[in-house]
């Protein structure tokens, strides 16, 4: 194999010099505020940013402000076992002192809820609506909470990391996580309100193998907080998580092709009572199925009067296929927890109070808006109508058919 030498390879900077900008930039911007805030969502990023911190402080190499508080982002959605480990790391900010409170999404704003409820189809990369309604927002609106309060602006701590190369280039501003980055990290980072907060991101400047060896080997030692971070590392693929540049995101994520780090938690011992979750990705993919939808097929007008180009556009999901959905939803989850080892280890991928508000919603006829249900099945054949005011016909449709 043949290597091409790099002159930057050798600028690489070391694991020790990584911490020591951490420790630089904390030191020059922290001392200002009193108040340190942490959008942590669990994953590997914003875990070695909170660990890391903490542990500087104990051990002297940076000043504590006067309040520190943890905003623990709960999607409803995360991979059970990356969900257990950050129960575990939030009873040990506790034990220490630390304010930890759990940021979720208004209950009509879950993705269930939202899905199966109001009959909003799944997310896709043109109509990408889970991360900005179940993460950032619910996060925004913690963070508005927090500085009315005191009335004081406060240093927002966030885990978006790019690495050295996107560094140079400046590169911060993104909606998905490169490099193995978090799900939606860097979009926080540009909507998190100035008015309120300033924002400062210490490991921007680390790379991937970093945040593993921090995980992996040090956070775990008694010297630097005996975390249980281990968990966590295992869930991204334990001694191979480097390699396989691993990520996170939700379970049965309709936006990525592949599950993998539920591919692997699945093949672990301890968790093999969790593969009914690889059942999810097939239902999100049948819901966008014109069959599963409704279709707009008369002529559509934007608000000035003039044709939307948006016309025979498809739209949500239809009642019959949203109650086949929760049927097979609930029926994963009945699998999972008929085999679960233990109570705390079930998992609940729709509660209780999210079943009922989701039959609540079909009571009250809900569909999102510009919809009332009235509206034609997405595969049944219809006349296509073009932003220009011209019509292509359906080939099986009438004459009748074409004088509407």
């Amino acid at each position: 194999m043949k290597i091409q030498l790099n002159f930057f390879e050798s600028q690489r900077t070391t694991f020790n010099e990584q911490i020591d900008l951490t420790v630089q930039s904390l030191k020059a911007y922290g001392d200002q505020y009193d108040h340190w805030v942490f959008a942590w969502s669990g994953g590997k990023d914003s875990t070695t940013l909170v660990t890391l911190i903490i542990y500087l402080i104990e051990s002297g190499q940076i000043q504590a402000p006067k309040r520190i508080t943890v905003l623990f982002a709960d999607t409803r959605l995360e991979i059970p076992p990356l969900f257990f480990s950050a129960m575990q790391i939030k009873r040990q900010l506790e034990q220490r002192g630390i304010e930890v409170h759990t940021v979720m999404a208004e209950m009509d704003d879950r993705f269930m809820v939202y899905l199966l409820g109001r009959g909003v189809p799944p997310p896709s990369n043109t109509f990408r609506w889970c991360t900005p309604q179940i993460k950032v927002e619910p996060m925004i609106k913690k963070l508005h909470e927090i500085h009315r309060e005191t009335g004081n602006k406060f240093l927002l701590l966030t885990g978006v990391r790019q690495g050295e190369s996107a560094v140079r280039d400046g590169r911060i501003a993104m909606s998905c996580g490169k490099d193995g980055a978090e799900c939606g990290q860097g979009w926080f980072q540009v909507t998190a309100p100035e008015s309120i907060c300033d924002k400062l991101a210490p490991l921007l400047h680390w790379r991937v193998c970093s945040i593993w060896d921090w995980l992996k080997i040090f956070a775990p030692m008694n010297r630097h907080g005996s975390w249980n971070t281990q968990l966590l590392a295992d869930v991204y693929g334990g001694e191979e998580a480097e390699e396989i540049n691993a990520r996170t995101g939700c379970i049965g994520c309709p936006l990525a092709s592949k599950d993998k780090a539920l591919e692997v938690v699945v093949k672990i011992p301890e968790y093999l009572y969790l593969q009914p979750l690889l059942r999810l990705k097939p239902i999100y993919r049948e819901l966008r199925n014109p069959s599963r939808r409704k279709r707009k097929t008369d002529w559509q007008y934007k608000k000035d009067g003039t044709l939307s180009k948006n016309q025979n556009r498809m739209g949500p999901i239809t009642m019959e296929s949203r109650a086949w959905a929760l049927q097979e939803i609930l029926a994963i989850q009945n699998d999972i927890n008929s085999k679960a080892p233990s109570e705390s280890q079930k998992v609940y991928l729709i509660n209780s109070e999210e079943e009922a508000r989701i039959r609540e919603l079909w009571r009250l006829n809900t569909w999102p808006d510009g919809w009332d249900g009235t509206e034609k099945r997405a595969d049944e054949p219809f006349i296509q109508r073009h932003s220009d005011g011209s019509i292509t016909p359906e080939l099986f449709l009438t004459e009748s058919d074409l004088s509407v």
